[in-house]
């Protein structure tokens, strides 16, 4: 008896801290459970044990009496050893809002509340654009052209003006179209899976630049002159924010605004004498509008005593005097136009400030906030385009290619590249779709954009890479036949910019995403350095609400460790099922091995790059986990869909797995180490990559006509003219078409068909009686169009330059 009351009084708090109970409610059963014991006479041991667990519940659960014990000295403590903080670093924290990535640093996801919300869809007028002017442009388009143009044709320029393809973000009453993030997306998307310099001509001015500055933070007098000018494409804008000796830290821009006065139309006036020299500025050699990031200074006090004004946004005329533009660089694959902008001692007046003189300064907070949302949207709506394309494209090549007598998608070691291609598109297609109903419903998700931003430019890059394994020779030889090689090229834009990969992932999507999205660290941080008379009764609050997460969470990884998951709840039944309980159980892992981390670094965690590029794969994973189940609900479950669900979300949690095995392994506290991996993971690695009976299934799914493909490429430009991809997919009809005549064929005559042969061998199979002559048709047709597709383009020697660009300028004797 006296055993079983011992485990009893054991169990309790556990169960209590599982579940997350509420001091007061744990304090409460666990006195009368010592009581209870007393008086029962039960042996003295149990009385005692019940007691020890009791008094620092009791403790807790009574906040006067745990501020005197506790947390008033741990307040001067935290205050004292607390990192500081720049004052980028803290906009940064302050920009958007947490959504999704929150529940899963709660370490216990709510799936309500992501079921909630609706599944993605576009209005009538944004459909209606993509099945017009957008499928217009798309035809428009020749990538080879553009590549040798280095531009795009002179009527592309003129239909995207006519069309306001550059209105997207401005509302109608500016003339704008005020599509949704959704109809933002699939515009993209769709002029993506064409050509990406036109991609990237649409998506910038619909993304971080004056059209979106100007609609959040512009002066009215601001808006109602750009905004119409913008959407109607008589102003072309760029936005200037990189400096050579300031990229990825472009808080350290060197390039810098005087306030002084000067003369403007004639009359004096208070203003800024600014210089600068800015590089990798898509549009800037075309841009009528150049929007500038400098820093402000006032050394005369003419603004007021502050002399450092810190980061601020200004939209200049290129035609004003001292401004440089026109000049190009030559992004790799993506000619779109692209170049520096440079000024010295160009004067401005205030009004020329965005959000005129009030926001000189906050151009930082500006910035954040655009980024936050449009970060979300551009560049993973490429990535989207890219694994659609691909995998259109690529399956259909594996189809139609022979080699040893069957088609090389046949070969397992061409199935595997292939499942991934597919696989990696379900699941980026997944996250970019949830992500975007989110910036639809108002939220400004700056930790989920980054997320998208860096996880789905990496899917971009590696599925880029299989595809070429895949096509082999024909994606290498450059021509209008190769429709891989300018996409491989461009691969190194979409990593790069809007924040560097290697950045983006060691220090902002954790490092930003550990204080933003934990519930109780930024209270602490803000508790702690506030001067209120009431930041000590805050920061009790929020220290013990975080002790009570951190013992939750490590009681829950070590009883999901235990049972597989397999408690914990999954907001639906059926094969998937699993998937969700075992992302409540890596949550639960993620949340503990993350909190214990932060606690013994402390303010050197911002150092540990590695550790946090780990900890950014596991958020990373989880959240994109979250939205590959997710679109499986959208889409209303369709069960031939699911090995693409069950090889995203499996391979996402071994790389989540795998994550948190790295920062065990690299622990800084070694015996710490030890004891968070035998609760997170008691019986080691569990959560293993698809096997290959799923790779399988989803390999020949590519190379067939069903609807799982059509809704894995839905959105896809389908090119019907040229001899680039249109080829592709009429030869892959066209195979398809034949395959019963073909099988016939080679089952009747044991000899296969080939773009040599099959004129002779249709003949002889029509006369055996084995087809009849539609039949011998189409076989010779797919053979045909098989022979197009794998044929690689031929130049003359001679008319091959060996200078398409001219002799490249020196920029350093134009450098600030």
């Amino acid at each position: 008896m006296t055993t079983v009351a011992i485990i009893l009084v054991l169990v309790l708090p556990l169960v209590l801290a599982y579940f997350a109970a509420p001091a007061w409610l744990a304090a409460l059963l666990t006195v009368a459970a010592a009581a209870g014991a007393f008086w029962a006479a039960l042996h003295p041991a149990v009385g005692v044990l019940a007691a020890l667990i009791a008094l620092p519940l009791t403790v807790a659960a009574i906040p006067p009496l745990r501020r005197t014990l506790v947390t008033n000295r741990l307040f001067d403590w935290f205050r004292k050893v607390l990192p500081a903080m720049s004052d980028t670093e803290r906009e940064a924290l302050e920009s958007g809002t947490t959504w999704w990535d929150a529940e899963i640093f709660s370490g216990r996801p709510k799936w309500k509340n992501l079921m909630k919300h609706p599944a993605p869809s576009l209005t009538d007028e944004e459909q209606a654009f993509l099945d017009g002017p957008v499928e217009e442009l798309c035809r428009m388009l020749d990538d080879w052209r553009i590549y040798n143009d280095q531009d795009l044709p002179p009527e592309v320029w003129e239909h995207l003006k006519k069309h306001r393809f550059f209105s997207m973000i401005i509302p109608k009453q500016y003339g704008g179209l005020d599509f949704s993030a959704q109809g933002n997306g699939a515009v993209v998307t769709k002029i993506a899976t064409r050509n990406s310099s036109a991609a990237t001509t649409v998506m910038v001015p619909n993304s971080l630049g004056p059209g979106e500055l100007l609609h959040n933070f512009g002066t009215e007098a601001q808006k109602n002159y750009y905004l119409p000018r913008l959407a109607s494409g008589e102003e072309i804008p760029c936005f200037a924010l990189t400096s050579p000796l300031a990229g990825s830290d472009a808080a350290s821009m060197p390039d810098k605004g005087i306030v002084c006065k000067g003369t403007h139309n004639g009359e004096e006036v208070l203003g800024l004498r600014v210089s600068w020299d800015k590089r990798y500025i898509t549009l800037a050699p075309v841009a009528t509008l150049v929007g500038l990031a400098f820093k402000a200074f006032d050394p005369d006090g003419l603004l007021g005593d502050k002399k450092d004004l810190g980061i601020t946004c200004a939209l200049i005329p290129a035609d004003t005097p001292g401004v440089e533009n026109g000049k190009r660089h030559i992004p790799g694959g993506a000619p779109f136009m692209n170049g520096p902008t440079r000024g010295t001692d160009v004067f401005i007046p205030m009004d020329w400030v965005i959000g005129g003189q009030e926001r000189v300064g906050q151009g930082w907070i500006m910035l954040m906030h655009c980024l936050s949302a449009g970060r979300a949207i551009s560049l993973p709506a490429l990535s989207v385009a890219c694994g659609k394309m691909l995998s259109a494209v690529t399956g259909a090549y594996a189809r139609v290619r022979y080699q040893f007598k069957q088609p090389i998608g046949n070969f397992e070691g061409v199935q595997e590249p292939l499942a991934r291609i597919a696989g990696e598109t379900y699941r980026m297609d997944a996250a970019h779709r949830m992500t975007l109903v989110s910036l639809d419903q108002g939220e400004k998700p700056a930790v989920l954009s980054a997320i998208l931003k860096a996880n789905l430019t990496e899917a971009y890059r590696r599925l880029t890479i299989d595809a070429m394994d895949i096509h082999g020779g024909k994606a290498i030889i450059m021509g209008p036949r190769n429709y891989l090689g300018l996409v491989y090229q461009s691969v190194p834009v979409a990593i790069t910019v809007e924040g560097a990969n290697i950045l983006t992932r060691s220090m902002i999507i954790f490092g930003q995403g550990a204080i933003r999205c934990h519930p109780w660290l930024l209270k602490e941080m803000t508790a702690a350095t506030s001067q209120a008379p009431d930041a000590r009764r805050k920061f009790d609050h929020a220290f013990f609400g975080h002790m009570g997460y951190t013992i939750s969470n490590g009681v829950r990884s070590l009883v999901l460790g235990l049972t597989g998951g397999r408690i914990s709840h999954s907001p639906v039944s059926g094969p998937v099922a699993r998937h969700y309980r075992r992302i409540n159980r890596l949550s639960a892992n993620f949340t503990l091995v993350a909190d214990t981390t932060l606690l013994i670094l402390g303010g050197k965690f911002k150092f540990a790059e590695k550790l946090s590029g780990r900890f950014a794969d596991a958020l990373s994973h989880l959240y994109i986990a979250s939205a590959t189940l997710k679109r499986f609900e959208d889409d209303g479950r369709p069960e031939d869909d699911l090995p693409l669900v069950d090889w995203g979300v499996n391979d996402s949690l071994h790389r989540v797995e795998e994550a948190l095995h790295g920062v065990l392994a690299n622990f800084p506290a070694g015996a710490v180490g030890w004891l968070l991996k035998r609760i997170c993971f008691p019986f080691g690695r569990v959560h293993a990559e698809s096997d290959d009976r799923t790779g399988h299934r989803i390999a020949m799914m590519l190379m067939s006509h069903n609807a799982t493909r059509d809704r894995l490429i839905h959105g896809i430009f389908k090119p019907t003219e040229g001899v680039g991809a249109a080829v592709a997919l009429k030869a892959f009809d066209a195979v398809l078409a034949a395959e019963e005549a073909e099988r016939t064929v080679v089952n009747g005559m044991k000899r296969q068909p080939t773009p040599v042969n099959v004129d002779q061998l249709a003949a002889e199979a029509v006369e055996a009686g084995l087809i009849n002559e539609e039949q011998a048709r189409l076989l010779i047709e797919a053979q045909r169009l098989s022979a197009e597709l794998i044929a690689v383009d031929e130049f003359d020697h001679e008319a091959i330059t060996h200078s398409q660009f001219g002799e490249a300028e020196s920029p350093l004797a134009k450098a600030s």
